[in-house]
């Protein structure tokens, strides 16, 4: 079996982010960037599917020199194989899916792995984008998988439950945080990754179809207002809601 699994190059969470002098880019000094949390599960599934089943598990990510650090987190936990779709400018999903569609059309793989989403921009389109542009069968949000018989059987989750999808191989499949629980990489693993090869391909891509006009944060919460202590306080409590606050 042919398992490719797409991931990102993301901020860690716990980073302090800054916005840059030009007002439409992150500050990238000082973070510390991760595999996509997301992506780690698709890793670990694909990894099980492959100790199950036998084949390949091949890591594809898009973007710059400085993603080859998650291309080898994946490597470490036990991917065979890492490739860096090279590109120097910031691509939105529409780019990175067309990128990734590319990759996938030369090496045909049984299972294609997405985390549900990525945690930098959370768009949660590139898997769903990359199933139309193959013509392939896409299932998000996937909580339980299971491959039998050359069908793959999928819980995903829905507003209220689960849904149970049915679909044949080859296949689009995003992974959501129950699924597996991602291996911590041996030092076995992390030695090794150190020194396979990472194969880089460059395509003629699309331009953006989504331009960034500016970027801001969040601004400050305003601190906390004490309208009473006693029942005396829901008349005017009730007001604030509805004249200042406008949310009743």
């Amino acid at each position: 079996m042919k398992i490719a699994v797409c991931v990102n190059h993301v901020p860690d969470t716990e980073a302090k982010i800054k916005i840059s002098s030009d007002g439409k880019s992150v500050d990238t000094g000082g973070v510390n960037f991760i595999l996509n949390p997301y992506d780690e599960i698709a890793v670990e599934q694909g990894l099980k599917l492959k100790e199950k089943f036998g084949g390949d598990v091949i890591a594809v990510t898009v973007g710059q020199e400085i993603n080859k650090e998650t291309l080898r987190k994946a490597l470490a936990m036990g991917a065979d194989k890492a490739v860096l779709i090279k590109t120097n400018v910031l691509c939105d999903s529409y780019v990175v899916a067309e990128a990734l569609k590319n990759y996938l059309q030369e090496i045909n793989p049984d299972i294609t792995l997405f985390g549900k989403q990525s945690i930098d921009y959370d768009n949660a389109q590139i898997p769903s984008l990359v199933g139309e542009m193959l013509n392939l069968p896409s299932i998000t949000v996937v909580v339980k998988m299971e491959i039998e018989n050359n069908k793959v059987i999928c819980e995903r989750e829905i507003e209220g439950g689960h849904e149970k999808v049915i679909s044949q191989m080859p296949i689009i499949i995003s992974v959501q945080k129950g699924l597996c629980e991602p291996r911590y990489p041996t030092l076995k693993g992390i030695m090794a990754s150190k020194s396979k090869p990472i194969e880089e391909k460059i395509y003629n891509l699309p331009e953006n179809k989504v331009e960034i006009v500016s970027l801001r944060l969040p601004q400050s919460k305003s601190a906390g207002k004490i309208v009473g202590t006693d029942v005396s306080a829901v008349k005017e409590l009730v007001r604030l809601l509805h004249e200042e606050a406008k949310v009743i």
